[in-house]
Order: structure tokens, then C-alpha cells, then sequence
């Protein structure tokens, strides 16, 4: 059994390095990637299917649902953190990182907002596992996932975790603490066509 992280799809706003809306929804590159990434899973049963309840995860999840038969259970724990008033605006535009900023913008959430609400998902994905007895399929965003893999896994050594995940990435983790890492940041269902470029922002 294992628990089974996976990064949403592109958006054309995380395509133009821009913070997200709750409803920003998937791009044009999305409908390919919708496909990789369905076919990825066919054939899989997975226990449970997970997901942020922000319309570009639940587009992604749906997409995983159609080719595994599994529904999808939403929950705004497995939410991309809150950026408030900077939502919308580019990133190449803020002259500051607002990612690394540990105080959180006006309306928005601070790291550690963010990192207790992301305790409380890790709990809710762990009860899910033990419910379903089986593998469970988590579908969140950039900085959710990265805070899991960071906090919250065991790493090799000489491992650890990617300042960067892939659109539509697969990490894969034991059910069980302290999670060692099978797999992260894979996006081997992807070809070189609808790849993301890399230039996109890593989370919201």
C-alpha cells in the first residue's frame, strides 16, 4: 500500500508565473496532460481518491476518477496556501518572493497558518488510508505537497526534497510513518510536448 502525492495540472496563470485564484481552472496544455496522466492510472484500483477541493486539483482529480472508476473526496485542507491580495498578480511583477515570506501577505495565510493546516490534511489523508485499506491518491498543489515531503517523510541520505514539482508530478510514499519517499517528482507519463516548461511557479 502506498500514499500517492500528485501535483495538479497546468493552468495558463501558473503557465504566466501568476498567483491563483481558488477557481482558476486548467489550460489548453491540460487537456493532452489529462490524458498522460489518466493513462497512467488505468488499470490501477486505488482505495480512495483525495483532493483539494480548488477547481484546478478537482479538474486533475476528475480526470484520474474517469480512467480508475474511483470518486474523488474533496477537502480545502489539501488547499494551495492563501496568498490574499496578491492573488492574480504575477510573480515577476511583486519584487519580492511571497512564497518564502513567512508572514503571509494582507488576507492571506502565514507559514505557519499554512504548515498547521497542512498537519491537520496529512492527518485526514492518513485516516483516509487506514479507512480505505488500500492505496490512496492525494491530488494537491505545489506548496501543500512540498511541505509534506519536507516536514512530514523519511529521506535517504543523500536525498531530498525538490525546490520544484512538476505539473501533473507523481510521489509516491509509504503508508505508514515516518513515509519514506519511494518516488518524487515523477512525470514520466508526460512527453517533451506537454511537459511543463519548468518556468511556471512552483505552487498556487
Amino acid at each position: 500500500m502506498t500514499i500517492v502525492l500528485i501535483r495538479h495540472g497546468e493552468t495558463d496563470l501558473n503557465a504566466a508565473r501568476g498567483r491563483q485564484w481558488p477557481d482558476t481552472p486548467l489550460g489548453e496544455r491540460w487537456r493532452a496532460q489529462a490524458r498522460a496522466l489518466g493513462a497512467r492510472f488505468v488499470g490501477s484500483r486505488p482505495a480512495a481518491l483525495l483532493s483539494s477541493d480548488m477547481t484546478r486539483a478537482r479538474q486533475t482529480a476528475e480526470a484520474i476518477s474517469l480512467a480508475t472508476g474511483v470518486p474523488v473526496r474533496e477537502s480545502p485542507l489539501l488547499a494551495e496556501r492563501n496568498f490574499g491580495v496578491l492573488r492574480g498578480r504575477r510573480f515577476d511583477e511583486l519584487g519580492h518572493d511571497p512564497i518564502r515570506d513567512e508572514r503571509g501577505p494582507p488576507e492571506g495565510e502565514s507559514m505557519a497558518l499554512f504548515r498547521e493546516r497542512v498537519a491537520r490534511a496529512r492527518d485526514w489523508v492518513r485516516a483516509a488510508r487506514r479507512e480505505a485499506g488500500g492505496d490512496v491518491l492525494v491530488v494537491s498543489h505545489g506548496l501543500v505537497i512540498r511541505v509534506l515531503l519536507a516536514e512530514n517523510c523519511a529521506w535517504p541520505d543523500s536525498a531530498s526534497p525538490p525546490e520544484a514539482l512538476s505539473n501533473t508530478s507523481v510521489s509516491v510514499l509509504d503508508p505508514e510513518p515516518p513515509h519514506a519517499v519511494r518516488l518524487c517528482n515523477c512525470a514520466r507519463h508526460l512527453d517533451a510536448g506537454i511537459a511543463d516548461s519548468g518556468r511556471g511557479v512552483v505552487g498556487v
